[in-house]
C-alpha cells in the first residue's frame, strides 16, 4: 500500500507542476480580474476587453466587445474596425471593399468609396497588404498620405482572362509602403463599362493582406464578391506603444518593457516601440512581474549521460563521470573514457589524441578556408559574366565594335568601381527613389561626382531597348539634357552612371515653400525654354527620334546654375521615323500623361508635348498637377486651367509670386502655348520645334521693344475624345488637413 501511494504521488507530482505552469501563462496574458477572450478572439495585454475598463494600456488598445453578435465580435475602441487577430506586432481587421456599378447604359447604379484615417494613433498600414483592383474597365486611385499610386486593369473579352492571375488583365495589384496612417481610394472607368457591362458591371478595389486574395474569372460577374472579400482577405495593422523610440521611452516612468524583455524600435521610421520577451524568456513582456525563465531541461536538450542543468534565460549539461564533452544533443555529447585506463592518468593520456587532433583540424580548416575563397572566386567572376550577359553585355559589345565612335562615349564601369565610389551602396549615399530604379551619390576614380541609378530587373524581352537606349543616350550631348557618362551591366541589376546634378528638382523649387531659391517669372520662362529646346532635340535632331514618355517637374533636374536638365529616360524609347510606338501597358505618371496615349496606347511625339504642357501650367500657376484638397470636379490643374482659358479668367490660377514680375502680353503667349499643347486631339498640339521657338521669342521680347498685346482665338474643339474629367490621376493629399475621419479615427468612412 505504501509502495503504490509513492507512485501516485510520482505521478502527481509533474502534472500538477504543468498545470499550475499552464496556469500561470494564461494569467499573465491579461491583467488581473479582466476577461481574456471574446468570443473567438483571445486579447493580450497591451489590449484589453472593455471601453475605459482599465484592462488596457490606453484607450486605443481598448477592444469593444460587442456581444449582441454570435458569437461576440470585438472591435477596436469606439471604431469599427472589427478585430479578426491579434499579434505580437499586428492586428488583422475585417476589411473594406470599394465598388462602383454601371447599367448598360453607363450610368453609375451604385457607388461606395472609401476612406480610413489612423492620424494619431498607435496604428498604421502594414506593407503585407496590396492594393487590389478587379474589374476590366477600371483604375483605382489611392490616397495614401505623400505617397500616391494605383493601378488599372483592363480587358476586353473573357477569353483574355485566366484565374489566380492578378496582371492587370481583369485584376491588378501595387504594393504600399510601411507605416502609412491615411489611406482614401476611389474607383475611376475609361468607358463606363459599356463595352464589358455584359459580363462585368462593377468595379472593385480594396487594400488587404498579400497573397490572401485569388482571383476567379466569376469575380467579374459575381454580386457575392465583397461578401468572399471580407471573409477571405484582412486589412494588417502594424501597432506599437507611445510614439518615441527605445532611447527616449526608457527615460520616462511609463516605459512599458517589464523585467526580462527586450524594447524593439519598429523599422518604419515613424517612432513607437515594442516590447519582446529576451531569449530563454516566456510571458508577456508587458505585464509585472515581466517574461518569465523557460526551464529549458524540461525539453531534455542534453544526451543521457549527460546532467542538465536550468540557469537564468538558458541551461548547461554536464556529462557523469567516466565521460568527456559538452553533454548537448545538439553538440559533441558524452563520450566513453577507456575503462582500463587508471582515472588519474585518463585526462593525462586524453591530451595527445586531443593535441593531435586540434592540429588535424586546424590543417583542414586552412585548407577548406583556401579552397573555398578560391570557389567564391570563381563564383564570383561567374556571376559577373552571368549578370554581364543577361543584361545585354554581349549585345552592347557588339554595339560598340559596330560603332568605333562609341568606345570613348560608352564607359563600362566594373561593380568594383561603383561600389568604391558609392560606400558600398551606402543608405546614406540614396539622393533619389523613383519608380525606375534607386540614386546613389558618388564619386569616381578620376575625381568626378557622379549619379548612379540602380535600376530594376531588366526583363529578357526588354534587353534590346534597354542597350539601344543606353548607346543613343551616350551619344546625346546637349547642355539641356543629363549626360550618361556610362553603365555597369556585371550586377543583378544594370547600374547607369550619369553626371551629377546638386540643385534637386524643378518640382522641389515649385511646390516646397520652404525652398530658399525664389523661381521669379525670368527664372521659370528661362526653364520652360530649356526644357522645350531639349525635347525639340531628342524629337527632331537625334539620329532617331526619342520619345521621353515620362515627362514631369520630379523629372527636371537643375545643375548649380539652376540650368534645367531632362533626365530620367527609364521608360524612354527611340523611334524608327514615321513610326509612332505601340504599348501594351500604358506607361508615365498621373497627372501628366496624355488623354489621347491612355485611349489608343499609341504613344507619339505629341505625348511629349502634352506632358509639357502640364508642366508649363504648373510653372505658370504653382499648383501641383492633381490637388487632394478641393472637390472631385477641381483637383485636376488642367481642367482648371482649359476652363479658365475658355472663360479668360487667367489671373485665377496665376502663382502670385510672379504677378509682379510678368508683362501680360508674355503669360498671355505662354498660356496659349500651354493651351495648344494641351489640346486633347494630338494633331491639334504643336511639335516641340514650334513650342521651343515660341518661348524663345517671347524671352527675346523682353528686351526693350514694342509688344503688341496678341488677340489670337484658340481653336477649342476636342475632336470627340472623352473629356478630362474621366480620364483619372494619382495624387498627394496634405497631412494638414482635417478630414472627418480623423475626428474619429479607427472607422472606415464614406467620402
Amino acid at each position: 500500500m505504501k509502495e503504490t501511494c509513492i507512485l501516485l504521488l510520482l505521478l502527481w507530482l509533474p502534472l500538477s507542476l504543468a498545470i499550475s505552469n499552464q496556469t500561470l501563462n494564461n494569467s499573465i496574458m491579461t491583467m488581473p480580474g479582466c476577461p481574456a477572450k471574446c468570443g473567438n478572439l483571445t486579447v493580450p495585454y497591451p489590449f484589453g476587453i472593455g471601453l475605459g475598463s482599465g484592462c488596457s494600456i490606453g484607450s486605443f488598445f481598448d477592444i469593444n466587445c460587442n456581444t449582441s453578435f454570435t458569437p461576440p465580435k470585438a472591435f477596436i475602441g469606439t471604431g469599427n474596425l472589427e478585430v479578426i487577430n491579434i499579434s505580437d506586432t499586428k492586428v488583422r481587421v475585417k476589411n473594406w471593399v470599394v465598388s462602383r456599378c454601371y447599367d448598360a447604359f453607363g450610368a453609375v447604379t451604385l457607388e461606395n468609396p472609401v476612406s480610413l484615417s489612423l492620424r494619431a494613433t498607435p496604428y498604421s498600414l502594414s506593407n503585407e497588404n496590396v492594393l487590389t483592383v478587379v474589374g476590366c474597365d477600371d483604375m483605382s486611385l489611392g490616397i495614401l498620405q505623400s505617397y500616391r499610386g494605383g493601378c488599372i486593369t483592363m480587358c476586353s473579352d473573357r477569353s483574355e482572362l485566366s484565374d489566380k492571375h492578378c496582371l492587370g488583365i481583369g485584376c491588378c495589384q501595387t504594393s504600399i509602403p510601411k507605416g502609412l496612417k491615411v489611406f482614401v481610394t476611389s474607383l475611376e472607368t475609361y468607358e463606363n463599362h459599356t463595352k464589358v457591362w455584359s459580363f462585368n458591371p462593377c468595379g472593385y478595389a480594396f487594400l488587404g493582406e498579400k497573397n490572401s486574395y485569388v482571383f476567379r474569372l466569376s469575380d467579374l460577374s459575381n454580386p457575392h464578391i465583397e461578401e468572399r472579400i471580407l471573409e477571405t482577405v484582412p486589412l494588417v495593422l502594424d501597432w506599437v506603444i507611445d510614439n518615441r523610440n527605445c532611447i527616449e521611452a526608457q527615460k520616462f516612468n511609463n516605459f512599458t518593457c517589464q523585467e526580462n524583455s527586450i524594447c524593439i524600435d519598429p523599422d518604419s521610421g515613424f517612432g513607437g516601440y515594442r516590447c519582446s520577451c529576451s531569449s530563454g524568456y516566456v510571458g508577456n513582456p508587458y505585464l509585472k512581474p515581466g517574461c518569465q525563465d523557460i526551464n529549458e531541461c524540461d525539453s531534455n536538450p542534453c544526451v543521457v549521460n549527460g546532467i542538465c542543468s536550468n540557469t537564468p534565460g538558458g541551461y548547461h549539461c554536464f556529462c557523469r563521470k567516466g565521460y568527456v564533452g559538452d553533454g548537448k544533443k545538439s553538440g559533441v555529447g558524452c563520450i566513453l573514457l577507456h575503462s582500463n585506463i587508471p582515472p588519474q592518468h585518463s585526462t593525462k593520456l586524453l591530451v595527445f589524441p586531443v593535441v593531435g587532433a586540434s592540429i588535424g583540424l586546424l590543417l583542414l580548416l586552412t585548407v577548406s578556408f583556401w579552397l573555398y575563397k578560391l570557389v567564391k572566386k570563381r563564383q564570383k567572376k561567374k556571376r559577373k559574366q552571368k549578370f554581364f550577359k543577361r543584361n545585354g553585355g554581349l549585345l552592347l559589345q557588339q554595339q560598340i565594335l559596330a560603332n568605333k565612335g562609341l568606345l570613348e562615349k560608352t564607359r563600362l564601369f566594373t561593380t568594383k568601381e561603383l561600389s568604391k565610389a558609392t560606400d558600398q551602396f551606402n543608405e546614406s549615399r540614396i539622393v533619389g527613389r523613383g519608380a525606375q530604379g534607386v540614386v546613389y551619390k558618388g564619386m569616381i576614380s578620376d575625381g568626378r561626382i557622379v549619379a548612379v541609378k540602380k535600376s530594376k530587373l531588366v526583363g529578357q524581352n526588354q534587353l534590346e531597348p534597354f542597350i539601344n537606349e543606353v548607346v543613343i543616350l551616350s551619344q546625346i550631348n546637349h547642355r539641356n539634357v543629363v549626360k550618361l557618362l556610362g553603365c555597369c551591366l556585371e550586377t543583378e541589376v544594370p547600374l547607369l552612371v550619369y553626371e551629377f546634378l546638386p540643385n534637386r528638382t524643378l518640382f522641389d523649387h515649385i511646390h516646397d515653400e520652404r525652398d530658399d531659391f525664389t523661381m521669379t517669372w525670368d527664372t521659370r520662362l528661362r526653364i520652360a525654354a530649356e526644357i522645350a529646346g531639349a525635347l525639340a532635340y531628342l524629337h527632331y535632331e537625334t539620329s532617331h527620334p526619342i520619345y521621353h514618355r515620362d515627362i514631369k517637374s520630379s523629372n527636371i533636374l537643375l545643375d548649380e546654375n539652376y540650368k534645367a536638365k531632362v533626365s530620367d529616360f527609364g521608360i524612354s524609347r527611340s523611334i524608327s521615323i514615321d513610326q509612332t510606338h505601340l504599348t501594351t501597358q500604358v506607361k508615365g505618371t498621373f497627372g501628366y500623361f496624355d488623354p489621347e496615349y491612355f485611349q489608343s496606347n499609341q504613344f507619339t511625339d505629341k505625348s511629349d508635348v502634352y506632358s509639357f504642357g502640364v508642366v508649363l501650367v504648373e510653372l505658370l500657376s504653382g499648383q501641383k498637377p492633381i490637388s487632394s484638397n478641393v472637390t472631385e470636379d477641381e483637383r485636376s490643374l488642367v481642367k482648371r486651367f482649359l476652363t479658365y482659358m475658355e472663360q479668360n479668367c487667367l489671373n485665377e490660377i496665376f502663382d502670385p509670386k510672379i504677378s509682379e514680375h510678368f508683362k501680360d502680353e508674355e503669360i498671355s503667349s505662354v498660356a496659349n502655348i500651354a493651351y495648344r499643347c494641351l489640346n486633347l486631339n494630338g494633331t491639334r498640339r504643336p511639335t516641340m520645334t514650334e513650342v521651343a521657338r515660341d518661348l524663345e521669342d517671347i524671352r527675346l521680347s523682353r528686351r526693350p521693344t514694342t509688344i503688341q498685346r496678341t488677340s489670337q482665338v484658340i481653336d477649342t474643339e476636342v475632336g470627340g475624345l472623352t473629356p478630362l474629367s474621366s480620364i483619372s490621376s494619382t495624387f498627394t493629399i496634405n497631412d494638414n488637413s482635417i478630414t472627418t475621419s480623423d475626428t474619429n479615427p479607427l472607422s472606415y468612412y464614406n467620402v
